[in-house]
Order: structure tokens, then sequence, then C-alpha cells
């Protein structure tokens, strides 16, 4: 079994800043690629930001110049994304999700979070 637990969201006016953290906990073998997605009411869901196993990111171009996604490097398999600037169209829910190889399998699989509230008021 695998989780993927999201932390850190919640309310907050316009210009602030939050840190949303993700955990992915189970027989995981190796992450390939971790990141997060969001979605407002009435729209599809987006990237957000994703970290490779190598190193390298990937910015929605909303989220470009305020969000910087990192790895934690005092939590296992945990990544956090640092969100600055926060304006009323960032409010969404965001989803973690990860592309995981578990232990006994041969493929990685994807996997998402449940999702954790960010609203940015005016």
């Amino acid at each position: 079994q695998v989780d993927l637990v999201e932390s850190g969201g919640g309310l907050v006016q316009a210009g602030g800043s939050l840190r949303l953290f993700c955990t992915a906990s189970g027989s995981i073998r190796s992450i390939n690629v971790m990141g997060w997605y969001r979605q407002a009411p009435g729209k599809q869901r987006e990237l957000v930001a994703v970290l490779t196993s190598g190193g390298s990111t990937k910015y929605g171009d909303s989220v470009k110049g305020r969000f910087t996604i990192s790895r934690d490097n005092n939590a296992k398999n945990t990544v956090y994304l640092q969100m600055n600037g926060l304006k009323p169209e960032d409010t969404a829910v965001y989803y973690c999700n990860a592309d995981l190889l578990l232990d006994g399998r041969s493929d990685y699989d994807n996997y998402w979070g449940q999702g954790t509230q960010v609203t940015v008021s005016s």
C-alpha cells in the first residue's frame, strides 16, 4: 500500500506565502517524479510544479517565479512547494502526484494524494 500525504494548505491573504508538503510512504524502491497539480472549481487539473529524481524541475506558466519545488532533505520521500506572492487565482485544491517504483514491481506507477485546499483571499 502506498500513501501520498499532503499538508500545509490553508487560508492566506493575497501576497502571502504558504508551504505545502507531500510525503510518500509504503514499500517504495524508487521515486522518478514527484510534484503538485491543482484544480480550481469548474476548471481542469493543471500542472503546478514537478521535481525529477535527477533534480530537474518544471513549473506551470502561471506560477513561474513565485513557486519553488524542492526535496526535503530532512524527511525521506518528501517534497515541498514554497508558494510566495499568492494570488486569488491560485485558489484551488492542490494534489500531490508521484511516479513510484514499489517493491515487487518492474515498472513505475502513478499515484495521487487526496488533495489539500489552498484559498487566497483578496
